[in-house]
């Protein structure tokens, strides 16, 4: 691919990419709806075959040949990565509000910072320790708040657990999503994510799989062409900037969760919701800002 990054204007991916959380956040809720009435994991195998359907011709159309089986292998890993993070997050969505979710999935940049060093062999600093224990905190605030202002369910146990496994596996994706976007354009990145998810998901589907009612159905392909259109955004804005750069972006996912999940679900939310989302989002900003750095003069950071 063309070094897309040296001919954008560096507020260009940003603009994008709250577009793209914008459209993702508004595909969220009608995947939370959809959950509801067929179950996480139905919605979301018919979801992923629905998007492959949408975006597959065109890929096979302007290409015409298979990634290199490197590319394949990060194809692979990564939807199988999405389609767990997917899953517990979508099953997390029917137990508990969509801001208070959205709010609580904040915490994977940070435990991405863990996983780079992990994976990559990158130093944590200690501005990232201190990121942790803010992200921590907010957690702590978001929980402690539903426990007093009603009973904390078993049910709603169960959804915090799978918001935390999520929340793991996002911050593993965000590691991969930065390398995939640099070696496959966007409609390839689309087509293989929502094919091998669903390939993913296809095993226990004669145990687990129920045919949606007739009134899921529209909420199902609208979830789908969100889903294709916000991959698609992210990719090409994650191929033209640093993660580093655009991961804080992905808060402005909270706002757009406490919209949509007003007028979709009149969900009210709470003053413990947001101040655990302001410590989240401040602990998340210390832990992924860039060290500073001597730029020349007129190239300061956007």
């Amino acid at each position: 691919m063309p070094d897309a990054a040296t001919s954008t204007r560096p507020i260009i991916p940003v603009l994008t990419t709250i577009a793209g959380i914008a459209v993702f956040s508004l595909m969220d809720a009608f995947m939370k709806s959809a959950s509801m009435a067929a179950g996480a994991y139905s919605a979301l195998l018919v979801r992923s075959v629905i998007g492959v359907m949408l975006v597959g011709p065109a890929w096979w159309i302007g290409s015409r040949k298979w990634p290199q089986p490197a590319v394949i292998r990060l194809h692979l890993r990564r939807g199988v990565v999405i389609a767990g993070m997917a899953l517990t997050f979508f099953f997390a969505l029917v137990r508990l509000p969509l801001a208070e979710a959205i709010a609580m999935s904040f915490i994977a940049p940070l435990i991405a910072l863990f996983l780079a060093a992990m994976l990559l062999g990158e130093k944590i600093q200690p501005r990232a320790i201190i990121a942790a224990l803010l992200g921590l905190g907010g957690v702590i605030i978001i929980v402690g708040g539903r426990v007093g202002r009603e009973r904390m369910t078993d049910d709603a146990m169960i959804g915090l657990a799978a918001l935390f496994i999520s929340a793991v596996l996002y911050a593993w994706n965000l590691v991969l999503q930065r390398e995939q976007a640099l070696v496959a354009r966007p409609v390839e990145v689309a087509t293989f994510q929502n094919g091998i998810v669903g390939l993913a998901l296809l095993g226990p589907a004669p145990f687990l799989f129920s045919v949606p009612p007739q009134g899921v159905w529209g909420d199902l392909v609208a979830a789908a062409v969100l889903g294709v259109a916000a991959s698609m955004i992210l990719s090409w804005s994650y191929a033209r900037a640093e993660t580093q750069r655009l991961v804080p972006v992905e808060y402005t996912g909270f706002l757009w969760a406490v919209l949509f999940g007003w007028i979709f679900f009149r969900e009210p939310v709470s003053p413990a919701t947001i101040a655990g989302a302001v410590l989240i989002v401040f602990g998340c900003w210390i832990g992924t800002r860039s060290p500073a750095q001597h730029a020349p003069p007129g190239q300061g950071a956007v």
